[in-house]
Protein backbone atom coordinates (compact mmCIF):
# COMPACT_ATOMS: atom_id res chain seq x y z
CA UNK A 1 0.00 0.00 0.00
CA UNK A 2 1.40 3.40 -1.32
CA UNK A 3 1.79 6.46 1.34
CA UNK A 4 -0.44 8.08 -0.59
CA UNK A 5 -3.12 5.64 0.09
CA UNK A 6 -2.23 5.15 3.66
CA UNK A 7 -2.60 8.99 4.43
CA UNK A 8 -5.98 10.61 5.13
CA UNK A 9 -7.77 12.73 2.69
CA UNK A 10 -7.83 16.18 2.69
CA UNK A 11 -11.36 16.16 4.44
CA UNK A 12 -10.20 13.68 7.07
CA UNK A 13 -7.10 15.72 7.59
CA UNK A 14 -9.57 19.25 8.31
CA UNK A 15 -11.73 17.23 10.88
CA UNK A 16 -8.29 15.87 12.44
CA UNK A 17 -6.97 19.15 12.65
CA UNK A 18 -9.96 21.12 13.93
CA UNK A 19 -9.86 18.02 17.00
CA UNK A 20 -6.33 19.14 17.50
CA UNK A 21 -7.11 22.87 17.95
CA UNK A 22 -10.01 21.85 20.67
CA UNK A 23 -7.23 19.58 22.40
CA UNK A 24 -4.79 22.41 22.14
CA UNK A 25 -7.03 24.84 23.72
CA UNK A 26 -8.62 26.15 20.50
CA UNK A 27 -11.38 26.95 19.58
CA UNK A 28 -10.64 30.03 21.01
CA UNK A 29 -14.53 30.97 21.99
CA UNK A 30 -17.86 29.28 22.14
CA UNK A 31 -18.83 31.04 18.57
CA UNK A 32 -15.80 29.02 17.04
CA UNK A 33 -16.71 25.59 19.11
CA UNK A 34 -20.34 25.65 17.83
CA UNK A 35 -19.33 26.41 14.09
CA UNK A 36 -16.90 22.97 14.91
CA UNK A 37 -19.70 20.89 15.86
CA UNK A 38 -22.22 22.20 13.33
CA UNK A 39 -19.54 21.32 10.64
CA UNK A 40 -18.80 17.70 12.61
CA UNK A 41 -23.04 17.32 11.86
CA UNK A 42 -22.87 18.54 8.50
CA UNK A 43 -20.51 15.56 8.18
CA UNK A 44 -22.46 12.98 9.74
CA UNK A 45 -19.62 12.47 11.91
CA UNK A 46 -22.32 14.00 15.05
CA UNK A 47 -26.04 12.74 15.55
CA UNK A 48 -28.42 16.02 15.03
CA UNK A 49 -30.07 15.27 18.44
CA UNK A 50 -26.79 14.85 19.60
CA UNK A 51 -25.64 18.65 18.59
CA UNK A 52 -28.84 19.91 19.33
CA UNK A 53 -27.99 18.85 23.03
CA UNK A 54 -24.82 20.01 22.82
CA UNK A 55 -25.98 23.50 21.56
CA UNK A 56 -28.53 23.21 24.42
CA UNK A 57 -25.53 22.75 27.43
CA UNK A 58 -23.63 25.19 26.17
CA UNK A 59 -26.85 28.10 25.81
CA UNK A 60 -27.67 26.53 29.78
CA UNK A 61 -24.81 28.77 31.28
CA UNK A 62 -25.70 31.87 29.92
CA UNK A 63 -29.64 31.73 31.08
CA UNK A 64 -31.15 32.39 34.37
CA UNK A 65 -33.95 31.47 36.34
CA UNK A 66 -36.04 34.76 34.94
CA UNK A 67 -35.67 33.71 31.06
CA UNK A 68 -37.55 30.56 31.64
CA UNK A 69 -39.27 30.04 35.05
CA UNK A 70 -43.38 30.00 35.32
CA UNK A 71 -44.58 33.85 36.36
CA UNK A 72 -46.60 34.14 39.31
CA UNK A 73 -49.79 34.71 37.73
CA UNK A 74 -49.79 31.45 35.92
CA UNK A 75 -48.81 29.54 39.19
CA UNK A 76 -51.40 26.85 40.10
CA UNK A 77 -51.06 27.16 43.81
CA UNK A 78 -53.05 25.63 46.73
CA UNK A 79 -54.82 27.82 49.75
CA UNK A 80 -53.82 26.91 52.91
CA UNK A 81 -57.46 26.56 54.15
CA UNK A 82 -59.01 24.84 51.57
CA UNK A 83 -60.98 21.42 52.54
CA UNK A 84 -59.48 18.31 50.50
CA UNK A 85 -63.34 18.47 48.77
CA UNK A 86 -61.65 21.70 47.17
CA UNK A 87 -57.93 20.48 46.44
CA UNK A 88 -58.54 17.56 44.49
CA UNK A 89 -60.41 19.28 41.75
CA UNK A 90 -57.41 21.20 41.42
CA UNK A 91 -54.94 17.92 41.23
CA UNK A 92 -57.06 16.50 38.31
CA UNK A 93 -57.61 19.24 36.33
CA UNK A 94 -54.14 20.64 36.34
CA UNK A 95 -52.65 17.08 35.97
CA UNK A 96 -49.62 18.57 38.22
CA UNK A 97 -47.31 16.38 40.51
CA UNK A 98 -46.29 19.43 42.76
CA UNK A 99 -48.17 22.80 44.09
CA UNK A 100 -46.92 25.67 46.04
CA UNK A 101 -49.07 26.00 49.21
CA UNK A 102 -49.74 29.59 50.20
CA UNK A 103 -51.61 31.64 53.11
CA UNK A 104 -53.38 35.15 52.34
CA UNK A 105 -51.26 35.62 48.77
CA UNK A 106 -48.61 34.35 46.71
CA UNK A 107 -45.99 36.01 48.29
CA UNK A 108 -46.89 33.61 51.53
CA UNK A 109 -45.91 30.11 49.86
CA UNK A 110 -45.96 28.04 53.26
CA UNK A 111 -44.25 24.98 51.56
CA UNK A 112 -44.80 22.75 48.67
CA UNK A 113 -47.95 19.85 48.47
CA UNK A 114 -47.34 16.54 46.36
CA UNK A 115 -50.03 14.99 44.95
CA UNK A 116 -49.10 11.76 46.31
CA UNK A 117 -49.34 12.82 49.74
CA UNK A 118 -52.94 13.21 48.85
CA UNK A 119 -53.67 9.47 48.40
CA UNK A 120 -53.52 8.42 52.46
CA UNK A 121 -56.39 10.77 52.57
CA UNK A 122 -58.74 10.18 49.62
CA UNK A 123 -60.93 7.20 51.56
CA UNK A 124 -62.30 6.17 55.31
CA UNK A 125 -61.95 7.53 58.22
CA UNK A 126 -58.47 9.37 57.60
CA UNK A 127 -60.77 11.90 55.26
CA UNK A 128 -61.95 13.15 58.15
CA UNK A 129 -58.55 14.05 59.68
CA UNK A 130 -57.40 15.87 57.00
CA UNK A 131 -54.85 18.95 57.11
CA UNK A 132 -52.77 19.60 54.93
CA UNK A 133 -50.23 21.06 57.41
CA UNK A 134 -49.51 17.20 58.01
CA UNK A 135 -48.12 16.59 54.90
CA UNK A 136 -46.51 20.03 53.64
CA UNK A 137 -43.11 19.87 51.92
CA UNK A 138 -40.59 22.81 52.93
CA UNK A 139 -40.66 25.33 50.22
CA UNK A 140 -36.86 25.86 48.21
CA UNK A 141 -36.51 29.87 47.08
CA UNK A 142 -34.24 30.59 44.40
CA UNK A 143 -33.25 34.17 43.31
CA UNK A 144 -34.16 34.92 39.83
CA UNK A 145 -31.20 36.11 39.14
CA UNK A 146 -29.44 32.47 39.35
CA UNK A 147 -27.81 30.52 36.77
CA UNK A 148 -29.74 27.46 35.18
CA UNK A 149 -26.60 25.28 35.24
CA UNK A 150 -26.10 26.26 39.12
CA UNK A 151 -29.81 25.46 39.78
CA UNK A 152 -29.94 22.15 37.70
CA UNK A 153 -26.62 20.91 40.19
CA UNK A 154 -28.85 21.96 43.05
CA UNK A 155 -31.45 20.09 42.18
CA UNK A 156 -29.47 17.15 41.49
CA UNK A 157 -27.58 17.49 45.07
CA UNK A 158 -30.54 18.28 46.80
CA UNK A 159 -32.97 15.73 44.81
CA UNK A 160 -35.35 19.12 44.48
CA UNK A 161 -37.49 19.31 41.94
CA UNK A 162 -39.27 22.98 42.58
CA UNK A 163 -37.94 26.02 43.51
CA UNK A 164 -40.23 28.97 44.33
CA UNK A 165 -38.79 32.25 42.21
CA UNK A 166 -38.19 35.61 44.42
CA UNK A 167 -37.03 39.11 43.44
CA UNK A 168 -34.55 41.24 45.08
CA UNK A 169 -37.19 42.33 47.47
CA UNK A 170 -38.04 38.70 48.65
CA UNK A 171 -41.17 38.94 46.52
CA UNK A 172 -42.48 35.90 44.50
CA UNK A 173 -42.09 36.05 41.09
CA UNK A 174 -42.63 32.41 39.85
CA UNK A 175 -41.59 29.40 40.08
CA UNK A 176 -39.36 26.92 38.36
CA UNK A 177 -39.22 22.71 37.80
CA UNK A 178 -36.38 20.63 37.16
CA UNK A 179 -38.42 19.85 33.99
CA UNK A 180 -38.02 23.35 32.86
CA UNK A 181 -34.20 23.19 32.75
CA UNK A 182 -34.08 19.88 31.57
CA UNK A 183 -36.12 20.66 28.72
CA UNK A 184 -33.38 23.60 27.53
CA UNK A 185 -31.29 20.68 27.19
CA UNK A 186 -32.85 17.49 25.69
CA UNK A 187 -36.29 20.13 24.23
CA UNK A 188 -39.78 19.69 25.13
CA UNK A 189 -40.00 15.99 26.75
CA UNK A 190 -42.67 14.14 25.11
CA UNK A 191 -45.48 12.51 26.43
CA UNK A 192 -48.23 10.36 24.90
CA UNK A 193 -49.55 12.84 23.10
CA UNK A 194 -46.45 14.52 21.14
CA UNK A 195 -47.67 14.05 17.29
CA UNK A 196 -44.32 13.23 14.44
CA UNK A 197 -43.22 16.50 13.20
CA UNK A 198 -45.11 15.61 9.67
CA UNK A 199 -48.41 14.65 11.43
CA UNK A 200 -50.47 17.78 12.76
CA UNK A 201 -53.35 15.60 13.51
CA UNK A 202 -52.75 12.21 15.41
CA UNK A 203 -55.42 10.12 16.63
CA UNK A 204 -55.17 9.10 20.33
CA UNK A 205 -58.01 7.24 21.86
CA UNK A 206 -61.16 6.03 20.54
CA UNK A 207 -62.60 9.25 20.10
CA UNK A 208 -59.81 11.63 20.96
CA UNK A 209 -56.70 13.29 18.91
CA UNK A 210 -53.93 15.32 19.66
CA UNK A 211 -53.96 18.04 17.09
CA UNK A 212 -50.77 20.65 17.10
CA UNK A 213 -51.76 24.16 17.55
CA UNK A 214 -50.29 25.53 13.94
CA UNK A 215 -52.32 23.13 12.04
CA UNK A 216 -54.55 25.28 9.38
CA UNK A 217 -58.22 25.42 10.22
CA UNK A 218 -58.96 24.66 6.53
CA UNK A 219 -56.97 21.19 7.21
CA UNK A 220 -58.73 20.77 10.61
CA UNK A 221 -62.00 21.11 8.56
CA UNK A 222 -60.64 18.21 6.06
CA UNK A 223 -59.94 16.00 8.71
CA UNK A 224 -63.20 16.04 10.63
CA UNK A 225 -65.43 16.86 8.04
CA UNK A 226 -65.52 20.01 9.94
CA UNK A 227 -67.28 23.60 9.66
CA UNK A 228 -65.24 25.60 12.24
CA UNK A 229 -65.11 29.28 11.43
CA UNK A 230 -61.71 30.61 9.88
CA UNK A 231 -63.23 34.35 10.03
CA UNK A 232 -59.96 36.55 11.62
CA UNK A 233 -57.88 33.43 12.34
CA UNK A 234 -55.66 30.37 10.30
CA UNK A 235 -54.79 28.21 12.92
CA UNK A 236 -56.35 26.32 15.13
CA UNK A 237 -54.69 27.72 17.72
CA UNK A 238 -55.49 30.86 17.29
CA UNK A 239 -59.47 29.80 16.94
CA UNK A 240 -59.27 28.50 20.49
CA UNK A 241 -57.16 31.60 21.85
CA UNK A 242 -60.31 33.91 20.60
CA UNK A 243 -62.69 31.70 22.06
CA UNK A 244 -60.98 31.73 25.32
CA UNK A 245 -60.14 35.45 25.04
CA UNK A 246 -57.45 35.30 26.71
CA UNK A 247 -53.86 33.09 26.39
CA UNK A 248 -55.05 29.84 27.91
CA UNK A 249 -53.12 27.79 30.15
CA UNK A 250 -52.58 23.80 30.17
CA UNK A 251 -55.83 21.91 31.18
CA UNK A 252 -58.01 24.93 30.24
CA UNK A 253 -61.06 23.09 28.30
CA UNK A 254 -63.44 25.01 25.92
CA UNK A 255 -66.57 23.95 23.43
CA UNK A 256 -66.30 24.92 19.91
CA UNK A 257 -69.10 24.20 17.07
CA UNK A 258 -69.13 20.43 18.67
CA UNK A 259 -66.48 20.16 19.31
CA UNK A 260 -64.42 19.90 22.78
CA UNK A 261 -60.51 21.30 23.04
CA UNK A 262 -58.30 20.68 26.13
CA UNK A 263 -54.65 22.50 25.99
CA UNK A 264 -52.36 19.91 26.72
CA UNK A 265 -49.47 22.04 26.53
CA UNK A 266 -48.78 26.04 26.36
CA UNK A 267 -46.71 28.53 27.32
CA UNK A 268 -46.46 32.05 28.49
CA UNK A 269 -46.44 33.13 24.03
CA UNK A 270 -49.03 30.64 23.01
CA UNK A 271 -50.88 27.69 22.30
CA UNK A 272 -48.71 24.49 21.56
CA UNK A 273 -50.39 21.33 21.43
CA UNK A 274 -54.08 20.52 22.35
CA UNK A 275 -56.40 17.47 23.03
CA UNK A 276 -59.77 17.58 20.70
CA UNK A 277 -62.44 15.11 21.18
CA UNK A 278 -65.51 15.21 19.24
CA UNK A 279 -68.61 15.71 20.86
CA UNK A 280 -71.70 13.96 18.27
Amino acid sequence: MSEESQSPNPSTRSWLEKIGQILAGEPRDRTELIELLRDAAARKLLDLNALGMIEGILQVPELRVRDIMIPRSQMSVIEQEMTLEQILPIVITTVHSRFPVIGENKDEVLGILLAKDLLAYTSGEAKKNFNIRDILRPAVFVPESKRLDVLLQEFRRNRHHMAIVVDEYGGITGLITIEDVLEQIVGDIEDEYDTEDDQPIKKYHDNSFAVKALTPIEEFNEYFNANLDVKDVDTVGGLVTREFGHLPKRSETVEIQGFRFKILRADKRRVHLLQVTPLN
